[in-house]
């Protein structure tokens, strides 16, 4: 679509309101109407009407410090449409069970667009956790889980995901070909770049035609309290085999 057509067809109005959900998308303790109006290169009155009309249908909420930030009305949404939502039921049996026999927690990571958002997330059943929220948005690069979904995307797929993350602009040497091992071997494990001492060990969720729909990722830790506890290799096993079970699942259908 060329630059006149796509003037043609705007929406200044919906233009805004999405302008600001971006924005505060951004910011993790909110923004001021004033700190609002000036990012977005709007008037105070233009901001305040749409803030408020954000406000009365709960995707923005005023805080007691008169600031603005998004609710998580958005993210609910985005986790009730049927394939989302299909797959997540499908595969928290499964999960459960992994985190009660591996001891271990695990997450659930789709691809929305060029970051990653865990959906779904299973404790294990021990008291020491390590875990990430629902909800988050993690890196396609420093992740297993980024590396999976990478590995299993065709060469031009990968070459526009890489264009457009920012932190793909100083890629470790030897980058393509751990993507080529992971590829082959099926899943992938490497030290968290993120917590010390925690193993990520990912496998993907596959669809009939082998797309990666998900991933599935275990934060692995050693237990020094419990020597009868599963080792790496055999908590890779067990994810490996939850992984192949979500994947014949009837999850794929609400994807094509």
């Amino acid at each position: 679509m060329d630059t006149e057509e796509s003037d043609r067809y705007r929406a200044p109005a919906l233009d805004k309101g999405l302008d600001i959900l971006e924005l505060l998308s951004t910011t993790e303790e909110g923004l001021s109407q004033a700190e609002i109006a000036k990012s977005l290169d709007r008037s105070p009155n233009e901001i305040y009407r749409m803030l408020d009309r954000l406000v009365r249908r709960d995707y923005v909420r005023r805080t007691t410090g008169d600031r603005y930030e998004l609710t998580l009305k958005l993210f609910e949404l985005a986790h009730a449409t049927p394939p989302v939502s299909r797959l997540v039921s499908q595969a928290l049996p499964i999960m459960r069970r992994f985190a009660r026999e591996a001891e271990q927690a695990c997450h659930l990571v789709i691809q929305d667009r060029n970051v990653l958002v865990v959906v779904a997330q299973v404790d294990s059943p021990g008291y020491w956790n390590v875990s990430i929220r629902v909800g988050s948005r993690i890196s396609m690069v420093n992740t297993g889980s980024g590396h999976v979904f990478l590995a299993y995307a065709t060469p031009e797929e990968r070459r526009l995901v890489l264009e457009d993350v920012a932190d793909a602009r100083d890629l470790p040497p030897g980058f393509e070909e751990r993507l080529a091992k992971v590829q082959e071997q099926g899943y992938e494990s490497m030290p968290s770049l993120q917590v010390a001492s925690v193993t990520n060990l990912t496998v993907p969720i596959l669809g009939p035609v082998g797309t990666v729909l998900a991933v599935l990722t275990s934060p692995f830790t050693d237990r020094l309290d419990k020597h009868d506890a599963p080792d790496m290799q055999s908590v890779l096993d067990l994810l490996i085999v939850a992984g192949e079970e979500i994947s014949k699942r009837p999850i794929s259908g609400g994807r094509d």
